[in-house]
């Protein structure tokens, strides 16, 4: 009932915006009206429903908040750890409280996680959460957009692709692409490190994953589409419906279909020519799903700017914290860069992918990054049916978000 009342107040937002385009603020006002009062009656249907529902179920922890509607977005929204800390400290593992209309069940540390990795895709679904997400960004016919049968084998093909002798490949381009973005730096001055490390991160993807065709048209202009598509991945794209007139929404989309445009003409082109490259492009193009199929230009298209972007957040956030912590410590510096010259030679010939294993301090150096600063900090499923927690009887209240 709650879900109910909540997509008949998506509906008729959707239907006032329409007719209001034009006066903003009757907008602003329509849209605060309509989700606040829906938003109440939904916490009182569901707070009774919950209360007249089977007695012998035993639900998590609810945190309660005299926002109607809102819930805890801002509080969540301001500070998710701290946040989410403190919630383990009077709750307990496990946790359940609204933010805009939709309850969520956090499983908090190793032990309640289990849950979650443990169970069936039918049961914990992914696609009902990421779709809102992702389908914006890649586009229709990819990822999440597909049922999962269709999304194993898609990346399948992507590690047909992604494979020992294309990674020997990569190690040389990567190492040229850093060369080249850092000598622009000069010998002194102040950089905000994160952003560089997200550019070159974009940039040593597109180079390896992409192919030189679409690299080489990878100027400010299109580094900024990739920006404003890169955009779509926030709060508000997966918590705020999809039809809302919102700036960053209309970025994400013009970005889409210029950046999908690109492809497509790569795409056309290579197919065109006969050419036959060895890289993922090639990879895609000569791609095929189980049933005999290929993947159309619209799929590989989708594809490529998965591959783009799926990893780029936990890389760059990776990247900027291992350098953080080296910055700040220049004995280790020291020591990483005499291991490197140990395994590499002393005047630091170009690296190969075999000396990577030799340089063991900074291989320790990542994993210890990663243990401090671990770049996702949650993961999201929707419950499909009631879960019930190992140690104990917590079922979740019908549909939910289990993270």
């Amino acid at each position: 009932m709650a879900m109910h009342l909540y997509q008949v107040s998506s509906m008729l937002l959707e239907s006032t915006v329409d007719k209001m385009r034009d006066n903003l603020t009757s907008v602003v006002l329509a849209v605060s009206v309509i989700t606040l009062t829906l938003g109440y009656f939904s916490k009182m249907v569901l707070k009774q429903s919950q209360t007249s529902s089977d007695g012998n179920k035993k639900y998590p922890p609810y945190i309660p908040s005299y926002l109607p509607f809102l819930g805890h977005a801002i509080a969540f929204g301001k500070s998710p750890i701290e946040f989410l800390e403190n919630a383990y400290e009077k709750y307990g593992p496990v946790v359940s409280f609204t933010m805009v209309g939709k309850t969520f069940t956090y499983l908090l540390g190793s032990e309640a996680a289990t849950l979650m990795f443990n169970s069936k895709n039918e049961d914990l679904n992914a696609e009902d959460v990421y779709s809102k997400l992702t389908t914006p960004v890649f586009g229709k016919g990819v990822a999440y957009d597909v049922p999962n049968h269709i999304f194993l084998e898609q990346k399948k093909i992507f590690k047909t692709g992604l494979n020992i002798a294309h990674f020997k490949q990569h190690v040389k381009i990567i190492e040229d692409e850093t060369k080249e973005y850092f000598s622009r730096w000069g010998d002194s001055g102040v950089e905000n490190l994160f952003e560089a490390l997200s550019e070159l991160i974009i940039l040593t993807a597109s180079a390896c994953l992409h192919g030189k065709e679409i690299r080489s048209m990878l100027d400010e202009k299109v580094a900024q589409l990739y920006a404003d598509l890169d955009g779509g991945f926030s709060h508000a794209a997966w918590l705020l419906p999809g039809w809302l007139p919102l700036p960053s929404f209309r970025r994400r989309d013009r970005a889409h279909r210029e950046i999908k445009n690109i492809f497509f003409k790569v795409t056309q082109k290579r197919r065109s020519s006969g050419e036959k490259v060895d890289d993922m492009l090639q990879t895609l193009i000569d791609a095929t799903y189980k049933d005999g199929r290929p993947l159309n230009d619209d799929e590989i298209a989708g594809m490529l700017i998965g591959l783009l972007l799926a990893g780029q957040h936990t890389s760059s956030t990776t990247s900027s914290w291992l350098g953080f912590f080296l910055a700040k410590d220049k004995a280790l510096q020291d020591r990483c860069y005499a291991e490197q010259k140990t395994a590499c030679g002393e005047d630091l010939p170009p690296l190969n992918f075999d000396q990577l294993k030799d340089l063991n301090l900074l291989d320790r150096c990542l994993k210890e990054t990663l243990r401090l600063r671990p770049p996702i900090m949650t993961m999201m499923r929707m419950a499909r049916s009631p879960q019930v927690r190992p140690t104990s009887t917590v079922s979740t209240a019908g549909r939910g978000h289990f993270r």
